[in-house]
This record gives C-alpha cells, structure tokens and sequence, in this order.
C-alpha cells in the first residue's frame, strides 16, 4: 500500500539581525511571540552581538516564542562554559532554547587569536562534549582541543535543548549530520544547493546509526521591501521545503535588518 501521508509543513521563524541594535530586540521579540511566530533567531557576528545575552533577553521578554542562537563560534568558548549557559537558559525557559554551534568564520577566529588548525575536529570534539554535559553526563576527555577533567554541570536542564550545528561545505555538513540534532544552512543557499546538502547530511545521520533522517534547518534572506510580500514568502517557503527544509527563518537584508515586516505575511 502506497504511503499517502504527507510531509509536515516546516516551522517557519524570522531572524534578528545583529545589524539591528540590541535596544530594539526586546520589542521586536515581544512582537513576534504575540503574532504568534514560532521562533526567532539571534546571530553571533564578531564584532557586534552576543548570541547567549541577545537570546537571554529574547527568552525574558516573551511567553512562548522559541528562540535560537546562530551561531556559536566553537573557538571561543571552552565547552563546558557553553554548556552551562546553555543549560541555564533551558531551565529559564524549557523547551524554548535551540543551541546553535559552528566553526565561526575563520578570519575573524584569526582576529582573535582563536583560529585552530582542524576546525572540524574541534567542532566534532566540542559538540559531542557538550551533548554529553547537557544530558547530564560527568566528562573526562583528554582530546587535540578538548580537555574536561572529572566536569558535570550543577544545574543540568530535565530535557537538553536541541543542537542545530552550522554548517556548509560537504565534509562538514556530513559530520552536522552525525553530531547534531539538526543541522543549519545559510541565508545563500537556494533551493537546490539545500536539496544537495541535504543528501550529504542525512548520509552523515546515517552513518552514525541514527534512526529517521536529520532535521534541516534553513536561514533565507527575502527583501520586504515592495509588493506581493505574502506571495514571494509562500513561494520562498514552498521551495525551500520542497528541497528537504524541515525549519525556515527568514531574515532581511543587511541595510533594513528589522524582521517585523513579515510578521503579517508569515503562514499561521
């Protein structure tokens, strides 16, 4: 008998923008939960916001939004630092947090001193960590980047938040696929290059043995400025699920970063 069930409709959020000054996220956060938007997402661009301090002050000022972080650049913090952050704000806020982890753009962990030599074994060492201090484990790891001695968080959440990891070129959107609980692709992929990646992805879920198929999660940049707004975002979003997106945050451009333009057009 041929399956006739269909694929659920992906969960569909906008973007703040660090182009937007931090006084405005509080209002913009407000706006969002009360349209009834399903999640907002927070950026960490060096040099202008974080990405835990803007999703704290999203999480406070909202009933019901999810909000999550992307992204956090792996060089910067040690692990368990990261998640003891990240385990305050899902006991703040349960259910309500998506942990975002990335490389961080090499140039930038260059300008800090930060840059490592295998950003892909730091990211595979940093996330497993963190998974494993989320989920309530006591660590010792003696790997090239990660080093954790007899570490446990004092406050672990009841349920670890979702981690989504960001990622791009094939090798690291293979290992997204096998760290991750979903995996985040950027506000430059079109409709194809997400159906490409999503092959690539779901063979790294594959390989690890995991059950079903990875959860995708994509950033898509629409103008709102001009005419047929509601139309140009279903189209947007039609393609971009037809490609393999299971989530859709749609952002604005850089020179008018405010989300709140979409608010009315986004589907309920």
């Amino acid at each position: 008998m041929t399956d006739m069930t269909e694929a659920a409709p992906p969960t569909v959020g906008i973007v703040f923008r660090p182009q937007s000054p931090p006084e405005q996220l509080r209002a913009i956060a407000r706006a969002a939960d009360e349209a009834g938007t399903a999640e907002l997402w927070v950026w960490e661009d060096c040099f202008l916001e974080g990405g835990l301090t803007t999703a704290t002050a999203a999480l406070v000022s909202t009933e019901r939004l999810r909000v999550g972080i992307g992204l956090l650049p792996v060089p910067l913090r040690n692990p368990a630092l990261a998640a003891m952050e990240v385990a305050t704000l899902e006991r703040l806020a349960p259910g309500r947090v998506v942990a975002g982890f990335g490389h961080g753009v090499l140039e930038w962990m260059g300008q800090v001193g930060a840059r490592v030599a295998s950003p892909l074994t730091l990211l595979r060492e940093y996330v497993t960590a963190v998974r494993a201090l989320l989920g309530g484990e006591t660590l010792d790891v003696s790997g090239r980047y990660v080093s954790l001695s007899d570490v446990a968080l004092g406050w672990p959440p009841a349920t670890a938040p979702e981690i989504t990891v960001g990622a791009a070129r094939p090798r690291t959107l293979r290992l997204a696929g096998e760290i991750g609980d979903s995996v985040l692709l950027d506000a430059f992929n079109d409709a194809a290059a997400v159906r490409a990646a999503r092959a690539v992805i779901d063979e790294g879920w594959a390989a690890a043995g995991r059950p079903g198929r990875a959860s995708v999660r994509v950033f898509t940049e629409i103008d709102p400025r001009g005419g047929g707004l509601d139309q140009r975002i279903a189209d947007r979003i039609g393609e971009l699920a037809d490609a393999g997106a299971d989530a859709i945050a749609i952002q604005a451009p850089a020179d008018v970063p405010d989300p709140r333009a979409f608010l009315e057009s986004l589907p309920g």
